[in-house]
């Protein structure tokens, strides 16, 4: 009888997870992209808030190429409280077409969540990336201090989508508690 219910937990699980790799109304994620030149270490510079990167500063993720033609997904943080530093590993991918900035990103087992590039760099130098809505909005730069137009840029682009731009969590990049 336990493993009936956790069985059928499992199921519930996957067919709620399985939508939650979907686009909010209005996001269009970028078109073309090109997955290498998107490869490498990004700084986090402003997210909405969400438990699993709570109290994290130094916010970073790397993507690189495995060997199953994934993407490999490696992101830290540091814990100021504890003075350590905090890593998740993942795996990404596109959800149809590998030319446009829509992804599925895994950190644990077969559960997946959208990740929806909707601007880019022309010369991929940042991006802004939303969830599966808009309690998720994250901006990534390959600078860990970009310019105040450009944060100004992100806020207005943000806020014209309808995110939540006064609740955003500004990272701090210099923060040194962690060895």
């Amino acid at each position: 009888m336990k493993h009936r219910i956790y069985g059928l937990l499992a199921l519930i699980g996957l067919a709620l997870l399985g939508g939650c790799v979907q686009l909010p109304d209005g996001i269009e994620p970028v078109t073309p992209f090109q997955a290498d030149r998107y490869l490498g270490h990004w700084y986090e510079i402003a997210r909405l808030d969400h438990r699993f990167e709570r109290g994290l500063s130094q916010v970073s993720a790397e993507y690189s190429r495995s060997d199953s033609n994934e993407i490999k997904v490696i992101n830290r943080g540091c814990d100021a409280q504890s003075g350590s530093w905090n890593q998740a590993e993942g795996r990404a991918r596109f959800v149809d077409d590998p030319n446009t900035g829509f992804l599925k990103v895994s950190f644990f087992g077969p559960f997946y969540g959208t990740y929806a590039i909707f601007e880019l760099d022309p010369e991929y130098q940042y991006a802004f990336v939303s969830g599966p809505n808009r309690d998720y909005l994250w901006f990534l730069s390959r600078d860990p201090e970009p310019d105040a137009a450009l944060r100004q840029h992100f806020v207005k682009r943000a806020g014209e989508l309808g995110f939540a731009v006064d609740e955003l969590i500004w990272v701090k990049q210099g923060d040194s508690r962690c060895s």
